[in-house]
Order: C-alpha cells, then structure tokens, then sequence
C-alpha cells in the first residue's frame, strides 16, 4: 500500500456528526447546557512482542528500568493532555485515570493494557481512555525497542462507557 496525497471529507453531508454545524463546518461541541454527572470509560490495547520479551518485561530484567510503571505513568500523563493531542476534546479535570496490565497464558508475547478514566462532567473520557491504553502500549515499546523491534500494538478498543446521555455501553 502507497501513502501519498491522503484523503480529505468535505465539508457536505456532515450534520449527522456532533462535531459539524449546520453548515457541515468543524466545530467544538458546546456542551455548556449539559449536566454534570458520572462518566467512566475503559478502553484496551494489545502488545504483541517475543514472549522473551514479554519473560523480561515481568523479570524486571531491562535496561531501562521498570517498564510497565514508566508506562503506568505515561498513560496517566496521556489522559490528562487528550485535550492538547486530539482537537475537538474538551479539557477535563479527570478525577481518576488507571492503567493496567495483565498477561493471558494461552497467548504468549501478547500483553494486554487497560485504562479507565473517570470524570465527573459534562462530557464523556472515552478518549482520555483510548489514549492512555494507547500511550502506555507505546511506551513499553519504546522501552523495549532495542530487544524486540518487532513489536506490534495493536487491538485498542473501547471496552464499556458509562455515563451521559447515550447511557451505558459494553463492548459485545
């Protein structure tokens, strides 16, 4: 496949997007009439990686350190900049982001990263979630590059959101 030029939307046949206005022009959403209420998101990733890699990564067994608590960290981090990364995020005062981490025995080199953001506002920490799943995958690569370049992250994905006016959602 050949990247070049790249695709652009017009600005027609956009008003079905929260983020258009009635002109089909980008816009940020006002979300200024609504309420405050209870919002969390949880969202996962996948690395997948040698499981030599993945043997030293629990080992503690890198050069750089712990790896999974610096990734801890930049996840964390990622949340609470999503408003400075993704344009149309508003900035929130997050009042809990976590990340975690879990192995599966049946999937060897595979680990897997959660993140939950919680927020009580007026719109949703979907990709607050996102991002920091993302950013931690990330940087456990870039921990581990210089073992396994071959890594692959992959598989983000919103699990379950709660909160607001689209209710509740879990991932089937």
């Amino acid at each position: 496949m050949k990247f070049g030029g790249g695709l652009q939307a017009g600005e027609r046949g956009l008003k079905e997007f929260s983020h258009t206005d009635e002109k089909g022009r980008v816009r940020m959403v006002d979300v200024s009439g609504k309420e405050a209420t209870r919002r969390e998101a949880v969202a996962a990733a996948e690395l997948q990686m040698q499981p030599s890699t993945l043997e030293r990564i629990l080992a503690g067994d890198l050069p750089k350190g712990d790896v999974l608590a610096v990734a801890r960290t930049a996840g964390i981090m990622a949340a609470k900049q999503t408003h400075t990364l993704i344009p149309m995020c508003h900035q929130l005062g997050l009042d809990s982001v976590s990340v975690d981490f879990q192995t599966d025995p049946e999937r060897p080199g595979v680990l897997c990263l959660q993140a939950t953001a919680v927020v009580n506002g007026r719109t949703g920490v979907e990709m607050e979630a996102l991002l920091a799943a993302t950013l931690a995958g990330l940087t456990v690569y870039d921990m581990c590059k210089a073992v396994d370049r071959g890594m692959v992250l992959g598989e983000v994905r919103l699990l379950e959101k709660s909160g607001g006016r689209s209710g509740h959602y879990q991932r089937a």
